[in-house]
C-alpha cells in the first residue's frame, strides 16, 4: 500500500521531534558534566591549597583549576539559558577541561587530583560533542 502524503509529513515530523529530543538530552547530559566539573575542579584546588606547597600549588595548575571551574560553570549557564552562544562556550570550556586533565595527570600519586582529570577528561568530551553537534545543526 503506497504511502499518502501526509503519512510521509508525519513520518518525517516524529523523526525531526526524535532529534530535537536526542538533542536536548544530549544538552542537559553537557550541563550535567559541566556542573560535575565545575564542583570537582573547586574542590581540587582546595584540596591542593590544603597540601600547603610544592607541585600541588604550582601557579599553571592553580591557574587551570580555577579557569576550568569557571568556563564549566558558565558552559552550563550558556546551555541552560538557551543561548545560541553555547557552541563558544562548549569549545573553549572543552579546550580548558583538556589543558586542565593534562596538568592533572603530571601530578601522580594524589587521589582527588587523577579524580580530576577524569572528570576533566568527561566535560571536555562531552562539550566537545555539543560544539561539534551545534555546528552540525547550523549547517
Amino acid at each position: 500500500m503506497a504511502k499518502t502524503k501526509a503519512q510521509d509529513v508525519h513520518t518525517e515530523l516524529g523523526s525531526q521531534e526524535h532529534e530535537h529530543e536526542h538533542a536536548q538530552d544530549e544538552l542537559l547530559d553537557c550541563v550535567e558534566e559541566c556542573l560535575n566539573c565545575h564542583a570537582v575542579c573547586t574542590m581540587t584546588l582546595q584540596h591542593c591549597l590544603a597540601k600547603g606547597g610544592g607541585a600541588h600549588t604550582e601557579l599553571n595548575l592553580v591557574a587551570l583549576l580555577l579557569d576550568c571551574a569557571e568556563m564549566c560553570q558558565t558552559s552550563a549557564n550558556f546551555m541552560l539559558r538557551g543561548s545560541p552562544y553555547h557552541v563558544l562556550t562548549c569549545g573553549a570550556c572543552a579546550e580548558l577541561c583538556r589543558a586542565c586533565e593534562s596538568a592533572c595527570r603530571a601530578l601522580p600519586d594524589d587521589e582527588q587530583v587523577a579524580h580530576c582529570a577524569d572528570v576533566c577528561a568527561e566535560c571536555s568530551a562531552s562539550c566537545g560533542s555539543m560544539a561539534g553537534l551545534a555546528d552540525d545543526e547550523a549547517v
